[in-house]
């Protein structure tokens, strides 16, 4: 008999069912969320969004608001270096999904940014991912998107 993979959690969408098979490992955590280790991508509503929820499985409390960069900037550019390449275990470019955090203050939608210097990268195939800073880039933290 096939184990049950799913876990109910409470999260800011509501209550929801995760499958413990898609979960993302992220060896070093996040900035500033280096012990929390497993998350999941959720939707954030029904249809096509560029923003998903990065769900923590081990604290339904952290979800972080995430979304695909290239919905609002096409030239962007995330550099990796080779070790984090290897820590990703890397084979082919289109293993990747890059997401960048989103900020929306509370009340003002229209002042929503990305986080252009600190995107997650993730092999999609692998179920791993990291932070990775693009410091030397000249990315803004702030970016204030247009959807394209």
């Amino acid at each position: 008999m096939a184990k049950d993979r799913t876990k109910k959690i409470r999260t800011r969408l509501g209550e929801r069912v995760i499958n413990l098979d898609s979960t993302v490992y992220f060896p070093r955590g996040l900035i500033g969320l280096e012990d929390k280790r497993d998350f999941v991508l959720l939707s954030v509503r029904e249809g096509e969004s560029p923003f998903l929820l990065l769900q923590c499985v081990t604290d339904p409390g952290l979800g972080l608001l995430v979304a695909d960069p290239y919905s609002f900037i096409e030239s962007y550019d995330v550099k990796l270096e080779n070790p984090d390449r290897k820590t990703l275990k890397i084979e082919n470019v289109r293993q990747l999904a890059i997401l960048v955090t989103v900020t929306i203050p509370p009340n003002k939608p229209e002042e929503t940014t990305l986080n252009l210097q600190g995107p997650i990268v993730i092999n999609t195939q692998a179920r791993i991912g990291l932070q990775v800073p693009q410091s030397e880039a000249g990315y803004p933290t702030h970016f204030r998107p247009v959807q394209r």
